[in-house]
Formats: structure tokens, C-alpha cells, sequence
């Protein structure tokens, strides 16, 4: 059985949350943050508008550049699971996340080259090659930066305020790299290569001494010897699949991005087809996110009062609340508009905060009944569901839009645009509720966590530590 019960698990003389345990210095975490920059930051372009610019200027087709982001993401998520079980397996004098994180940095510096500075004639083999390396690299840092994050401290809330950092760090790469095109467009706004290359440089320029600082900021700690004889892959597979702790998260955060992804897929048609303001299609986008920086250590403060599953779900019924809110907009009350963006900002971030935080929790829970770490497989899962979220908000979004006869490139009825304003305010808000109610009884709490780190500790002690 992959998850232990928890009711089994003793919390005699550990009701009382432990004494608070400093972590690594706030300068050291910046450093090991920084690489979530480049990251975050070469993201978003790929599903703004490199896409389009290699058919507009590159002149592939829009079936041709469909089929190879297919492919390319398909790989994406195939690579996720075998990243996370490989590098939980590592075993090297460096550390066993170093390595991964070392070579991917080669990988998606060299796919970043090529996909945003490519050459003046572009063919799709070309294309699906940069993509495969960009992506390869990609997962070889996400994954055992994330799985490092999750193991530098066994403290409940610790660990919440070194997944801040983290996604603070996100959130400033998702910032900047939506403000150099802003102002490009603004100053060459038919320079799609320039925007390209101000991206492609943003990325390659902040690689180098995220790298470093990721990976001497911090030290990574030291590996017990498992107890229990190691076995293959699929069986390491089908376990996580079937811890039905980890199974609560993923559907929980998958939600939380599916609404997310729909907010950010309907705000453009919003904004110019119902409110009549295409110049603050983009603005809105960007003061959600100048907001969304300093939303962090807001939320990190609420955790530590409240919980990370508690603040999880007040997280996001304050976002349900936010998106329902958004009925009350009519065409003349940008000003109430611009005041839910500034909300959804401040709060946009916490259920993916404390989820992300809650995954190396109940790592913990699976060590303890199996015998096995697979902290790195288990946040390669949870991108799983982080990937899937944006693709079951749009998938459903836009269908049912069209269905409704909306008509993004012509003149929509009343009706549609009034069935416009409801999936942008109701599909978010439903999503949002659906991630609370699917962790609103969830049993690993502090105190319980507290206790299974006990038993580990213990665990840990009278096994030797490998190399």
C-alpha cells in the first residue's frame, strides 16, 4: 500500500506544533530561487507568440507548427516521470540533483538559442529539433529543482517558505519577460523578430548566473540508505499513482491551473469584445502579475497562521469570490475591472503555492510507509497535473464558447457576449472551488507531519548515509 493511514500514525507527545527550526539565510534562498527566473520567463513566450511568429515571419504552416508543439509538449510530459525516478536514484559526490540541474542548464540554454534566435530561413525539422533539447532541458532543472526545494527542510512550515521563494521568483521571470514585449510593442509594434530576440536574450542572459547561484547557494543534504530493496520503474510509477494523498493534491492544483488558464485565455476577448478596450488587453495581464510579485510573503504569513491546507482553501474562495465578482463588470466600470485584477493578483498565487508546498509533505507520508524517497518522482507528477490544468480549462473554455456563438474575429450578439462574460467570470470560480473542496478534509496536518518526521528521523539514524 503506497499511503500510510494516518490515523495509525502516533502523535503522543507531538499535538503541539515543534519548536520553529531556522532554515537557510533569506540571501542564500534568493540564490537558489533565481533559476525559477529563466524558467518562468521563457514559458509564457511560447504560447503568446513564438508560435505565431514562426507563421507570420518564418512561414511554417499553423497545422505544421500545431503538430510539432504537440509533439514537443507530449514529450514534455513524457520526460517528467522518468527525470523525477532518475535523479531520486543519482548518486554522485555532487549531490544527486546537481547533475541533472547542471546538464538540463546546458540543454535549455542551447534549445533557448535556437528556438529564439533562430536563422533566416526555418524548416520544421529545425523547429521540432530546438524544441525537443528546449524541453529536455527544461525537465532535466524543473524537476530536481523542485524535488531539491522540497528536501531542504523537513518543517512544516518551513518548507512553505522556501516554496516562497521559489514561486516569487516565478513570478518576477513571468513579470519581466511580459514587459519587454510590452514595450517593444509599444516602440517597433511590427517587430515580431526583435520580440523574439529581446526574449531569447532575457532568457540566456539570466541562465548563466541563476545556474550558478542555484547550485552553490545551497547545500544539498545527505541521502539515507533505503531500507527496502529498490525496484523498477513502473512499479515506482504505480505506487505514486496510488497514493491517494498525492492523487488529492494533483487534482486539486490541476483545477487551480485550469481555472487560471481560463482567466488567462479569455481576458484578451474579454477586454476587447465585451468591455471595447483592446489597449488593455496586455495591461491587465501585467498589473495581475505586478501584484501577483508581492503576494508571496502575504501568503506565506497566512500559512504560518493558518496552515498550508487551510490557507489553500481560503486561497482560493477568495479567488472563487474574485471571478463571481467579475458579473457585477459592464463596459463602463473598468475601474472595478482593474480592482479584481489587482485582487486576482494577491491572490493568484496561493493555492499553487501551498499545494507545491504539501507534495514534499506527503513524499514524507510515502517514504514512511514504503521505505522509498521519491520526492523527485513525486513533484514530476505533480507537473503532470500542473500541465493538464491549461489544457482542461482551455479545452473546455473555448468549445464551449463557440457553442454559445461567440465569434472572436467578428461581431458576437448580445447574448454571446453576455455567455463571454459568464465562462470568464463562472468557468475560474467553479475551478477554484472544486481545488477547495477536493482538499477540504485532507488529514496531513501539522501535527501529524511532525509526527511521521519523527518516525523518519528515526528511521534515518540507524541507517548509514550514502554517498
Amino acid at each position: 500500500m503506497a499511503s500510510i493511514p494516518l490515523d495509525d500514525i502516533p502523535t503522543a507527545h507531538g499535538d503541539a506544533a515543534p519548536h520553529p527550526v531556522h532554515g537557510p539565510a533569506a540571501v542564500r534562498l534568493l540564490g537558489f530561487g533565481s533559476l525559477a527566473i529563466p524558467l518562468s520567463g521563457a514559458g509564457l513566450p511560447l504560447i503568446l507568440f513564438v508560435p505565431q511568429l514562426y507563421a507570420s515571419h518564418f512561414g511554417l504552416s499553423l497545422a505544421t507548427i500545431g503538430v510539432i508543439f504537440f509533439l514537443g509538449r507530449f514529450w514534455d510530459v513524457a520526460s517528467d516521470p522518468i527525470v523525477g525516478t532518475l535523479s531520486d536514484r543519482t548518486r554522485t559526490r555532487f549531490g544527486r540533483r546537481r547533475p541533472w540541474i547542471a546538464a538540463g542548464g546546458a540543454l535549455f540554454g542551447t534549445g533557448s538559442a535556437l528556438l529564439f534566435f533562430p536563422p533566416a530561413t526555418v524548416p520544421p525539422l529545425y523547429l521540432g529539433a530546438a524544441l525537443f533539447v528546449f524541453y529536455a532541458g527544461w525537465t532535466m532543472i524543473e524537476i530536481p529543482f523542485s524535488a531539491w526545494a522540497g528536501e531542504l527542510s523537513g518543517q512544516y512550515h518551513e518548507r512553505t517558505r522556501i516554496v516562497t521563494y521559489q514561486q516569487t521568483m516565478r513570478a518576477i521571470g513571468l513579470l519581466l519577460v511580459l514587459i519587454l514585449p510590452t514595450l517593444i510593442e509599444q516602440w517597433r509594434p511590427a517587430d515580431g523578430v526583435l520580440k523574439l530576440h529581446a526574449t531569447g536574450a532575457f532568457i540566456l542572459a539570466t541562465l548563466a548566473p541563476a545556474l550558478l547561484l542555484s547550485l552553490t547557494a545551497i547545500a544539498e543534504p545527505p541521502v539515507p540508505a533505503q531500507r527496502q530493496r529498490r525496484i523498477g520503474f513502473w512499479r515506482s510509477t504505480t505506487l505514486v499513482f496510488g497514493d491517494r494523498l498525492l492523487l488529492r493534491v494533483l487534482a486539486s492544483d490541476a483545477a487551480v491551473t485550469a481555472g487560471q488558464s481560463i482567466r488567462a485565455g479569455l481576458i484578451a476577448f474579454f477586454c476587447v469584445s465585451y468591455m471595447g478596450l483592446p489597449q488593455w488587453a496586455s495591461g491587465l495581464y501585467l498589473l495581475q502579475f505586478v501584484f501577483g510579485v508581492a503576494a508571496g510573503p502575504l501568503w506565506l504569513a497566512i500559512g504560518r497562521r493558518l496552515g498550508k491546507r487551510e490557507t489553500a482553501i481560503a486561497g482560493e474562495l477568495a479567488q472563487a469570490a474574485i471571478n463571481i465578482a467579475l458579473l457585477a463588470v459592464f463596459p463602463d466600470m473598468l475601474w472595478l475591472l482593474i480592482a479584481l485584477a489587482v485582487a486576482q493578483g494577491l491572490t493568484q498565487g496561493s493555492g499553487n503555492l501551498m499545494l507545491r508546498a504539501m507534495v514534499a509533505d506527503v513524499a514524507d507520508a510515502h517514504e514512511l510507509a514504503t521505505g522509498h524517497n521519491r520526492t523527485g518522482l513525486f513533484f514530476s507528477v505533480f507537473s503532470l497535473a500542473t500541465k493538464a490544468g491549461p489544457a482542461i480549462g482551455i479545452g473546455l473554455a473555448l468549445p464551449l464558447l463557440a457553442w454559445l456563438g461567440f465569434e472572436p474575429k467578428g461581431d458576437s450578439a448580445p447574448a454571446a457576449l453576455e455567455a463571454l462574460k459568464y465562462v470568464f467570470a463562472l468557468g475560474p470560480a467553479t475551478a477554484h472551488i472544486i481545488s477547495a473542496a477536493l482538499i477540504w478534509h485532507f488529514p496531513l496536518d501539522q501535527t501529524r507531519h511532525a509526527a511521521i518526521r519523527r518516525a523518519l528521523d528515526a528511521r534515518a539514524a540507524s541507517l548509514p548515509v550514502e554517498a
